[in-house]
């Protein structure tokens, strides 16, 4: 059966990949080329096109597998070539041997996963003790159902500020990205990514929320005024020996 991914695949590769996002080329790539040892082992989970995986092989000289569970991103993967090997399959059972890789990333992926517990699990599951995970997300107050940036003009003078919707409630919502272009979201809060994360045996070393980057603000006259509001959200988990 294809994944539903099988039908954005096209919108994705041409929207983010090689250069077309400044957020990926700016800030995403670069933090996850900070976290990976050069020449280690590393499993890319949800590798779509495969510009992480690839990214690590010809910076870092990383034996890189990419898993995913479109076909069609993994078609586009390995015609892109690049170094990588890709197999196909889904986040909450990889493909892979236990403590096979000496690193892990997923970027931009938990937010479309629904089994949240048994994805972070196989995590764990191939990480060798003291492997490394770069979890990259949608920052959770980003993605909370209903939140936006308001411009309150019934005010004197108006005012400008992010709303926040329910963020302690996990939801599944569906929204249209772009016209045509459907994409399903799981929010929850970041207490229930950590809490899950130690109870599978991932300690976290580092977290970052950074601003978003230059180019990405310079792409429309009112994202400067939300520069305070972080769109990432990074974390550095180390395996538990």
């Amino acid at each position: 059966m294809s994944d539903p991914w099988d039908s954005h695949a096209q919108w994705w590769q041409e929207e983010f990949t090689d250069g077309a996002d400044p957020e990926y080329s700016e800030q995403i790539l670069p933090l996850i080329e900070s976290g990976i040892d050069a020449g280690s082992t590393v499993l890319d989970i949800g590798t779509g096109e495969g510009q992480v995986a690839r990214l690590l092989v010809e910076r870092l000289g990383c034996e890189v597998i990419g898993v995913d569970p479109a076909g069609a991103q993994i078609a586009e993967a390995e015609a892109r070539g690049g170094g990588p090997t890709y197999l196909l399959g889904g986040a909450d059972s990889l493909p892979v041997p236990s403590a096979a890789f000496d690193s892990a990333v997923a970027c931009l992926v938990f937010e479309h996963i629904g089994d949240v517990d048994a994805a972070l699990r196989e995590v764990a599951r191939i990480l060798k003790p003291g492997g490394t995970f770069l979890f990259l997300l949608n920052h959770p107050l980003l993605q909370t159902p209903d939140s936006g940036w308001i411009d309150d003009h019934m005010v004197d003078p108006p005012e400008q500020y992010w709303q926040i919707g329910p963020y302690l409630e996990e939801a599944e919502t569906v929204e249209q990205v772009q016209k045509g272009v459907f994409i399903t979201f799981f929010h929850r809060p970041l207490s229930r990514y950590l809490n899950t994360a130690f109870d599978v045996g991932l300690s976290l070393t580092r977290m970052e929320e950074p601003s978003p980057p230059q180019g990405f603000l310079e792409r429309a006259p009112e994202y400067p005024a939300a520069a305070s509001i972080p769109r990432l959200l990074f974390l550095r988990f180390t395996k538990i020996d």
